[in-house]
């Protein structure tokens, strides 16, 4: 990892008040260290910092990526019951979810338009619509 990465990691994690343990520098550099939002699964990002020479844990990444989307410095997107990714960019926005190999990317929100939404049962609130369109390629 570059100098450059690790300041860019580190200032994220400052932005939320996150201790910049070894881990999380690690990690943090990795995702925010190029300037470019990044969509990962916690098995992705794993298999980057081994990649890089990094020594941390899965249940560590795992455990990293909760506290990251806790502080507010990420978003899970879920694409089915079992398959979670981390997403850098957390602006409302939806996603295409690449069938054929896995992949998540941002799908343009200016084209996306939701003309209404059933009404909350009484005693709840809509808290967050997530759009994830799935594609295949022809």
């Amino acid at each position: 990892m570059t100098p450059q990465a690790i300041e860019r990691g580190t200032d994220w994690l400052a932005s939320a008040g996150l201790r910049p343990t070894r881990q999380r520098v690690a990690l943090a550099s990795l995702l925010v260290g190029d300037g470019r939002h990044r969509h990962v699964t916690a098995e992705s990002l794993f298999a980057d910092t081994s990649a890089c020479s990094e020594k941390v844990s899965l249940a560590t990444v795992y455990n990293t990526l909760r506290a990251f989307c806790d502080a507010g410095l990420m978003q899970e997107v879920m694409v089915d019951g079992s398959k979670s990714y981390f997403d850098t960019n957390t602006h409302d926005h939806p996603h295409f979810f690449w069938e054929d190999d896995g992949e998540l990317t941002d799908a343009p929100a200016d084209k996306l338009q939701i003309t209404g939404l059933p009404d909350a049962p009484e005693g709840a609130e809509i808290a967050k619509v997530d759009v994830v369109i799935r594609l295949r390629r022809t």
